[in-house]
């Protein structure tokens, strides 16, 4: 049995359609209840679509709860910067009903997971080319009046390679086990000759720090529709978002993301595909404890990617 170390998705409370309905109207009485359907549970949050036109997002973990507050502050003012459409919260709910914690309502957008579309379906250059427009927007923004809105730092130390590594080791050591990984020793040599020490502060940029396939929406034809999932949002490393392009693009429409993007040096490079292979690694190994084929072929992508560099 893996310890509750390794199992950092473990729900503190269950949020059920009929808690999520009750608290839902209880506060936001005039939307409705007609019907609500459970769209899926990540690490930190359970969300549900509302009346097929609002997403309501409940944290699961304590420790998710500010990332709630977090997205109420910074998302509405940095929404009309970006190019795709990202979650703007309209509807701010407070602790209630025996729930301690505060959750958020947003008109839902159109689109569905890059995680769902069909293999070879679609303009994948296209999609690159629309994420590093997007990525370059986004770090661009300025972001004084965030930091003044409470957008916190790199908490987490997401490029701190002596917090990381044996996580990751671990993690490889199970999708090995689970037949997901044949030979880490390349992996894992990779990871250890470029070790970051952790995010490099001349280069601090607003960054998603979670981006990959799950949360890029797309529509049918591959394009991108817009980018949800924000808890992640900080001051960060721009690498961290443009792993993006070694988790999910093919080496032949990689170019056409930087292209959007514009020039990135040599060890930006090194670092997105570091975070790159330390995310696929934990994607896949998330989507092999719950069961979820999904995150195992996006995180197995990733890792195969991220070895090809």
């Amino acid at each position: 049995m893996e310890s509750r170390v390794e199992q950092p998705w473990a729900a503190e409370i269950d949020v059920t359609a009929h808690l999520a309905a009750t608290l839902i109207a209880h506060q936001f009485p005039r939307l409705g209840t007609r019907s609500l359907t459970a769209l899926g549970e990540g690490w930190d949050n359970a969300a549900f679509l509302l009346n097929d036109t609002w997403v309501f997002r409940f944290p699961r973990r304590a420790v998710a709860a500010p990332l709630i507050e977090r997205e109420s502050r910074i998302l509405p003012l940095i929404a009309g910067a970006l190019p795709l459409a990202i979650p703007v919260p309209e509807f701010a709910g407070t602790p209630a009903a025996g729930y301690p914690w505060a959750f958020a309502g947003y008109r839902v957008l159109p689109g569905r997971p890059l995680t769902g579309a069909r293999p070879g379906k679609g303009d994948e250059v296209g999609l690159a080319r629309c994420v590093g427009g997007f990525l370059r927007a986004l770090h661009g923004v300025d972001t004084a009046p965030l930091v003044a809105a409470g957008l916190p730092g790199d908490t987490i130390g997401r490029l701190d390679h002596a917090r990381m590594r044996p996580k990751f080791v671990e993690r490889l050591r199970a999708l090995r086990d689970g037949g997901l990984v044949r030979d880490s020793a390349e992996l894992l040599h990779f990871l250890d000759r470029v070790a970051p020490a952790g995010a490099r502060s001349e280069r601090l940029r607003l960054v998603h720090g979670d981006l990959y396939a799950r949360h890029v929406l797309v529509d049918e034809d591959l394009g991108a529709t817009g980018i949800i999932d924000w808890g992640d949002v900080h001051l960060g490393d721009p690498a961290l978002d443009l792993a993006f392009a070694f988790i999910t693009i093919s080496p032949q429409a990689r170019g056409s993301l930087f292209a959007a993007y514009g020039a990135v040096d040599a060890r930006t490079l090194e670092l997105a595909r570091y975070r790159a292979i330390y995310h696929s690694a934990m994607t896949a190994h998330y989507g092999l404890c719950i069961g979820d084929a999904g995150l195992i072929a996006a995180g197995s992508k990733g890792l195969e990617l991220g070895t090809l560099g």
